[in-house]
């Protein structure tokens, strides 16, 4: 399990409100614990209602359960964003929100650069890999390096299933609720 890596939940885990259908960034992964951001659960509020100095029109995503009041990103812009946080290659989170803000405003920064969220998905020590000794989760290569800031959250979890083939084949396109069937 590396950072940088995306941990994508397992089609059974539909139970969980949180995470049923998440693709996850690992942005931090050490022995103390994990943390990572939901990439396709976007809330129904934009940057600019909660920030409104901002003058943009960005999506928020629910980035997990933890701290759901903290405003969270993750960029691919670190040469422009001061105090970044290394996840993998070209893909950061966090840095100077001031600057941050200045660079959307004056469209420096756009959505294909930046991504927000309310919340974080942790874990503690031994916490994840106990998920994943479990089946909750399948950890996959980040192949879309930073550009998975700009990828379409509709899509990226069938697309992550459909790309493991065999059984999970029959999951990509089953709905979200099988109950529903």
């Amino acid at each position: 399990m590396f950072q940088g890596n995306l941990l994508v939940a397992k089609p059974l885990f539909f139970n969980d409100k949180n995470f049923s259908r998440s693709v996850i960034l690992l942005a931090n992964h050490q022995n103390s614990g994990s943390l990572g951001f939901i990439l396709n659960k976007p809330i129904n509020i934009y940057l600019n209602k909660i920030i409104p100095i901002i003058n943009q029109k960005f999506n928020i995503y629910f980035g997990g359960p933890v701290e759901r009041d903290n405003l969270f990103f993750i960029h691919n812009s670190a040469n422009l964003i001061p105090n970044s946080i290394k996840i993998d290659k070209n893909l950061f989170w966090g840095g100077d929100f001031d600057c941050t803000i200045k660079l959307i405003n004056s469209k420096k920064i756009c959505s294909k650069h930046i991504r927000f969220f309310l919340g974080y998905s942790g874990w503690s020590k031994n916490q994840l890999k106990n998920e994943l000794n479990s089946n909750s989760w399948i950890i996959k290569e980040n192949i879309y390096q930073e550009n998975i800031i700009a990828l379409d959250y509709n899509t990226i979890w069938r697309d992550q299933i459909r790309s493991m083939g065999g059984d999970y084949l029959m999951w990509s396109n089953a709905p979200e609720n099988p109950n529903l069937n």
